[in-house]
């Protein structure tokens, strides 16, 4: 069997093949234009087809996408998906694919095997169903983000003249305060900016309106979302975005683990005599995870006398 490290970047692949011996017989840079990473695949999947096929390691990275799609149709026999934990001061794109190739090479039976190896983790990608799912609820936060920067935006413009007494209701969305919004008298470049901020407002809410349909309908259609929205205050958006970061359950070994994932375990410097220098969490994995558990909380504490206790 061959084994290959693959360093991603935008616009190539840098490779590093080794064999059964550990000896590298390839390295080179692929550009990532279709025909010609496609190309390079193929004869790649013939070259090792005399010797069992090849399995490849890549660093994770924001578009692992179509290069995890295209390995398995170009006939790699499993992709390792991982995120080293130490990096190099020295760093180029050659010493990563051949730092790469050398781990999966060294530790091939324990990886293979799915066994954990020491300063190296291996990345569970989501099923087609939690990718999606992950896309969606990542969208519907960003739009919500988004009008709540317009909002204070707003709002700063009405403190800025002290106009905020004058609104006709107690907040600002409500179809009357919007109306006297639109007719408020300012100066010139206020009211040019007041106007800007009224019409990225109504795109966010139209935005927003679209993405929940779409959201609702996933949540519907993923049963572990659907157990998850039994959870005092666990709507649509937090029970799948929990659910879809989750994945399959049976990958975590004790609830300490799925914690950990989410970073919200404390870390440690016991070293020597010092046994107990605990730290804050460690903030490792999705961020939109530990979002959603805090409003989670606060919902439970209204709610659920119970979980309260």
């Amino acid at each position: 069997m061959f084994y290959l490290g693959i360093d991603q970047h935008r616009k190539h692949l840098t490779v590093n093949l080794r064999n059964e011996g550990g000896d590298v017989v390839l390295r080179r840079q692929v550009s990532t234009v279709w025909t010609k990473v496609r190309s390079f695949f193929e004869e790649l999947r013939d070259r090792c087809a005399s010797e069992g096929g090849y399995v490849a390691i890549v660093e994770v990275c924001g578009f692992n996408d179509w290069l995890l799609k295209l390995l398995p149709e170009t006939g790699c026999r499993r992709v390792l998906l991982v995120q080293a934990e130490q990096r190099s001061p020295h760093k180029t794109d050659r010493r990563d694919a051949n730092r790469l190739c050398e781990l999966l090479w060294t530790n091939r039976a324990r990886l293979l095997d799915g066994k954990k190896v020491q300063q190296l983790r291996v990345i569970h990608p989501a099923t087609s169903q939690d990718a999606e799912a992950r896309q969606i609820t990542a969208l519907w936060q960003r739009l919500t983000r988004q009008r709540t920067r317009t909002l204070n935006a707003i709002q700063h413009l009405l403190l800025k003249h002290n106009l905020q007494q004058a609104c006709p209701t107690k907040g600002l969305q409500t179809q009357r305060a919007r109306a006297w919004l639109a007719q408020l008298e300012l100066p010139a470049v206020d009211r040019l900016e007041m106007d800007g901020l009224l019409e990225q407002w109504t795109l966010w809410n139209r935005q927003r309106e679209q993405v929940a349909r779409q959201l609702a309908a996933q949540q519907q259609a993923h049963r572990p979302a659907t157990l998850l929205a039994t959870v005092p205050g666990a709507a649509a958006f937090g029970s799948l975005a929990l659910a879809c970061r989750v994945g399959d359950i049976r990958r975590f070994a004790d609830p300490g683990s799925l914690a950990n994932y989410w970073g919200l375990t404390p870390g440690c410097r016991n070293s020597g005599d010092a046994q107990q220098r605990l730290g804050s969490i460690t903030k490792r994995g999705s961020v939109i995870a530990r979002f959603v558990l805090g409003q989670l909380v606060l919902h439970v504490l209204r709610r659920d006398a119970k979980l309260k206790r």
